[in-house]
C-alpha cells in the first residue's frame, strides 16, 4: 500500500505505474482517492478547529449562565451561546462520522492501487514476457524415456492418489515409503541449509486472522488462494510467509535487531482455482503441501541486497541436489500488487525438456509493513517502515518432480546426492519395487 502523501504529490507517477502493470481500469482510482483525501483533510481541519473552540465556548456559556442568574437580561445571550455550543457539537459529531467513512473508503482504494515497481522490472502484460536472466548447471537430455512423475513415484510404491481422492477429493495425495522419506529429507536438508546461512528456524501458526491476511496480500490473491474457517476470523495459510510477516504486526523493532532473518516450515493450503494443463496433474498443483520458506525484515537500504542473496540461496540449494535451474525475472504484469520486484527460480525437467517454477523470490518494499505497521527506530529514534522479503526455500511436492526426473537412472533407480544421504539413513540409491 502506498503512502497517501506520495499519491497526492505524485499522481502522474502512480498512474504511470498502473499503466506499466497493465491495470488501466484502476487509473480513475488515483483521482478518486485524491479527492476523498482532500475532503478528509478539510473535515479533519474543521473538526480540529471546533475542538479547539469547544473549551473556550463552554467557559463562555458558564460565565453567561452565571451572569443571567443575577441579570435576567443576560439570559437570551446565554441561551444563544448554549445553542452555538450544541450546534458545534452536532457538527463535530457529523464530521467525526464523515472522517471515519472517508478513512474506510480511502483505505479500500489504497489497498487496490499497486506498489511502485522497481525501475529494473521488465515491462510486459503477463508471464509470457518474463525474462530469463541466467542459467545454472547443464540441462540433462537422457537417452531413455522419463515417465510422468507420479509413475516414477508409483514404481517405488510411494504415492496413492486414488485413496486420497476418496478421502479428500482431487488435489490431495498419500506419500509412502522412500518417497515420503525423501519428501521429509528434502525439508530437513533445506532447514539445516538455511540455518547454516545464519537464519533462525521457526514453526509458525498455520492459521491467521483476517487483518493479517489483508496485510500480507492483495484482495485478488486472497480470493484465489485462501481457505476460511467457517464461523471464525481465521484463515488457513497459503504459505508461512503470511504468519511469519504477521508476527511483527504493530511492532517497532530496535534497529540493532535488524535484519530479522528467518526460515520457517509449514503446511500450505491453497484453493488453486482455475483450469490447469496436463503437466500440472499429479502433485504439481495441489491443495495441500509443505514448504520451507525464507523471510527477511530489514531496513529499506538493505532490501535489494537481501533480494539478491535470497534467490541465490535457492540456486545454491538446488544445485547441491544436482538439479539445473535458471533465474527468470518477472515482468510488471506478472507482479502481484504488493511486490516491488520478483523473480522465479525454475528447475529443469528432462522429461518435458523445459524449465518449470520451483521457487519465487519477492521484495515487497514497505507494502506489507505499511499495512501491518511494522516499523523500526532509526539512528535518531524516529519510527520508519521496514522492508519485507520472502523466498521459497523448497516446496517438496513440486521440487520432488525436479529431483526425481534429474536423478532418475535408466534402470528406474534414483540416485541420492551426497548432501541428502544423511537425511535418508545413508541411502545412496532408491531402487524401484516394481
Amino acid at each position: 500500500m502506498l503512502d497517501m502523501k506520495f499519491v497526492r504529490e505524485n499522481p502522474d507517477a502512480v498512474k504511470e505505474n498502473i499503466k506499466k502493470k497493465f491495470q488501466d481500469a484502476k487509473l480513475p482510482l488515483v483521482d478518486q482517492v485524491i479527492a476523498l483525501d482532500s475532503e478528509y483533510r478539510a473535515a479533519t481541519a474543521e473538526a480540529q478547529e471546533l475542538r479547539t473552540n469547544r473549551n473556550a465556548l463552554s467557559k463562555q456559556v458558564g460565565m453567561l449562565m452565571g451572569q443571567a442568574k443575577k441579570d435576567p437580561s443576560k439570559a437570551a445571550e446565554a441561551e444563544a451561546a448554549k445553542a452555538t455550543v450544541k450546534a458545534q457539537a452536532d457538527r463535530l459529531a457529523e464530521l467525526e462520522q464523515r472522517e471515519a467513512e472517508l478513512t474506510a473508503k480511502i483505505r479500500e482504494i489504497m489497498m487496490s492501487i499497486p506498489q511502485i515497481i522497481d525501475p529494473s522490472v521488465p515491462i510486459g502484460p503477463d508471464d509470457s514476457c518474463n525474462v530469463e536472466v541466467q542459467r545454472f548447471g547443464e540441462p540433462k537430455t537422457p537417452d531413455f524415456a522419463i515417465p510422468y512423475h507420479t509413475e516414477i513415484m508409483e514404481s517405488f510404491e510411494g504415492i496413492d492418489m486414488d485413496a486420497a481422492g476418496r478421502v479428500a477429493g482431487n488435489g490431495f495425495y498419500y506419500l509412502l515409503g522412500d518417497i515420503a522419506r525423501l519428501h521429509e529429507g528434502v525439508l530437513a536438508y533445506a532447514r539445516d541449509f538455511m540455518i547454516a546461512k545464519g537464519f533462525t528456524y521457526c514453526i509458525p501458526p498455520f492459521m491467521i486472522h483476517g487483518n493479517v491476511v489483508e496485510g500480507v496480500m492483495s484482495f485478488p490473491e486472497m480470493d484465489a488462494m485462501m481457505y476460511k474457517i467457517e464461523g471464525e476470523d481465521l484463515y488457513l495459510i497459503g504459505t508461512s510467509e503470511h504468519s511469519m510477516i504477521g508476527r511483527f504486526i504493530d511492532q517497532i523493532l530496535p534497529v540493532e535487531k535488524l535484519p530479522q532473518t528467518l526460515t520457517s516450515y509449514s503446511p500450505c493450503f491453497r484453493k488453486e482455482k482455475g483450469a490447469h494443463g496436463i503437466e500440472e496433474r499429479g502433485v504439481y498443483r495441489i491443495h495441500q503441501f509443505e514448504k520451507q520458506e525464507m523471510i527477511v525484515v530489514c531496513k529499506p537500504d538493505e532490501s535489494m541486497d537481501w533480494y539478491e542473496k535470497l534467490w541465490r540461496f535457492s540456486v545454491e540449494l538446488f544445485r547441491s541436489l544436482d538439479i539445473p535451474v535458471r533465474q527468470l525475472e518477472c515482468c510488471s504484469g506478472d507482479l502481484a500488487d504488493l511486490k516491488v520486484k520478483s523473480c522465479d527460480i525454475e528447475a529443469w525437467s528432462p522429461r518435458q525438456q523445459k524449465y518449470f517454477e520451483v521457487c519465487s523470490c519477492s521484495n515487497l518494499g514497505d507494502a506489507q509493513a505499511r499495512r501491518l505497521k511494522i516499523r523500526y527506530k532509526d539512528e535518531s529514534g524516529k519510527p520508519q517502515l521496514a522492508h519485507t522479503l520472502n523466498n521459497t526455500c523448497v516446496a517438496p511436492p513440486r521440487m520432488l518432480i525436479a529431483f526425481l526426473e534429474n536423478n532418475l537412472q535408466a534402470d528406474g533407480s534414483v540416485l541420492i546426492p551426497q548432501v541428502l544421504q544423511p537425511y535418508m539413513g545413508g541411502l545412496e540409491k532408491m531402487v524401484p519395487k516394481k
